[in-house]
C-alpha cells in the first residue's frame, strides 16, 4: 500500500488515536478554562514587561 491511500489510512489512525498519545484527554473531557483570570494575568505580565522595558532603557552601562 503506497501513496494517497496509505496517507489517508495513517491520517485516520492518527485522528482516532492521537488523544491517547498526548495524555488521553478528549476535547469533551477537558476542563473549562477561566478566560477572565487568564486575561488578567496577561495584562499583569504586560504591565510588568512595559515597566521593566522602560527602566532598562534609562540605564546605560
Amino acid at each position: 500500500m503506497t501513496g494517497w491511500k496509505q496517507i489517508r489510512q495513517r491520517k485516520s489512525l492518527l485522528q482516532e488515536g492521537a488523544a491517547s498519545v498526548f495524555g488521553g484527554a478528549r476535547a469533551d473531557q477537558v476542563a473549562p478554562v477561566d478566560l477572565k483570570s487568564l486575561h488578567a494575568k496577561i495584562g499583569e505580565l504586560t504591565q510588568e514587561n512595559d515597566f521593566l522595558e522602560g527602566h532598562s532603557q534609562k540605564r546605560v552601562f
